[in-house]
């Protein structure tokens, strides 16, 4: 029987930056999404550990089948659409963002911390014991300051805070033409009573407030909100098909960029939160200020989830740590931090530290797409 030949797809992948992506992620489990913040492309989309597609050919062995489905980092899950995680520190983001148009803070608002906050009859820690001092709402995105977004997040509370999510595309999906995405978990106080049967408590406004608590989000999600936060506000439908051509390279399909929304944020908004994640990476003490690069300016927000909760009054070390116990590690940025061309979206599951195990990761792919745009392939059409 003669072929017949198939459709051609054009995709909007950056094959060298998505080798790039799934090498940086060898001996990792995590997932790597960077878009074009202009239009929504997806530039990279990696999950790890990934499975050879070969075995499948011909049906494959119950022995193999059997492994993956058994393999503890879940090979068969795109965990850039499939996997949900809690977002932690990028969170920020969002609870500033309701801060400011609530005006429940503004630029002069100031929190003191001490390393802690007490609230009823238990004490909240900040990440860094020690404590940051007077920190304003720049400052707090740029070191991730938890005191302080325990107390906007406070006075915003948890249905205010969700609204804001949801208008930032958390909650739901993105619609990205790939099956089976996931839509994460906004929480709220009427979701709480219908799934627990319980009444939201004051204490877990804190920990929704820094990423924590019931919040889940997909590496695409947050690539999304990256890339809008970085577009001034736009927010686009990721996009891995530009058009669909037939055997004569006849285009019989464009699919053209999509906005599905935009950010629920003011242009002095947005400055202000731009301002802080510029920080995080060119501030004195920015929490992922060891990327620099020589050229770009990169702005991004450091994340550390949490896996378990630790009980009142428990003592953890962390240090030893079970390898499965320990927190995932996120990163996400754009570059160049005025004009971006690049939205980056890391997690490295049991990582430990945004700044340490997902930061470089987004700084090499940033660092080399810069590089190649400034010297395109003459080979390319």
């Amino acid at each position: 029987v003669e072929p017949i030949a198939g459709l051609d797809l054009n995709l909007t992948l950056d094959l060298e930056l998505q080798m790039l992506a799934e090498k940086l992620l060898l001996g990792k489990d995590g997932a790597v999404v960077a878009l074009d913040p202009n239009n929504g492309d997806v530039l990279v989309m990696a999950s790890n550990p990934s499975f050879d597609q070969n075995d499948f050919i011909g049906g494959i062995s119950s022995k193999k089948w059997r492994a993956l489905l058994a393999h503890p980092g879940k090979p068969m899950t795109n965990k850039a659409i499939q996997a949900e995680y809690p977002p932690a520190s990028t969170y920020k983001i969002i609870t500033s963002i309701a801060g400011l148009e609530e005006k429940l803070i503004d630029l002069h608002s100031t929190a003191f911390c001490p390393g802690f906050m007490k609230y009823g009859n238990r004490v909240y820690r900040c990440w860094h014991k020690q404590g940051h001092g007077e920190v304003d709402v720049i400052e707090a995105l740029a070191q991730s300051c938890d005191v302080f977004y325990y107390q906007t997040g406070d006075k915003v509370g948890v249905d205010v805070l969700a609204q804001y999510a949801l208008g930032c595309g958390l909650g739901k999906k993105t619609g990205i033409a790939l099956a089976n995405e996931r839509k994460g978990l906004v929480p709220t106080a009427a979701w709480k009573k219908k799934r627990f049967k319980e009444t939201w408590q004051g204490g877990e406004t804190l920990s929704i407030a820094i990423g924590q608590g019931y919040n889940l989000v997909t590496p695409l999600q947050m690539a999304v909100l990256a890339s809008a936060v970085g577009n001034g506000g736009t927010l686009y439908r990721p996009r891995v098909v530009t058009s669909i051509e037939n055997e004569d390279a006849q285009v019989i399909k464009r699919i053209e960029p999509e906005i599905i929304g935009g950010l629920p944020a003011s242009k002095e908004t947005l400055a202000t939160v731009r301002k802080g994640l510029l920080n995080v990476v060119h501030g004195e003490r920015g929490t992922a200020r060891r990327i620099r690069l020589k050229d770009v300016q990169i702005a991004g927000k450091t994340g550390t989830a949490q896996v378990f909760s630790i009980k009142k009054g428990e003592q953890i070390d962390t240090e030893n740590l079970d390898y499965h116990l320990r927190d995932h590690a996120w990163f996400i940025c754009y570059a160049p931090a005025e004009n971006p061309v690049i939205a980056i979206s890391v997690i490295i599951e049991h990582g430990e530290h945004g700044s340490s195990a997902a930061a470089p990761v987004a700084g090499e792919l940033v660092r080399h797409y810069m590089q190649s745009i400034s010297t395109p392939n003459e080979n390319e059409n």
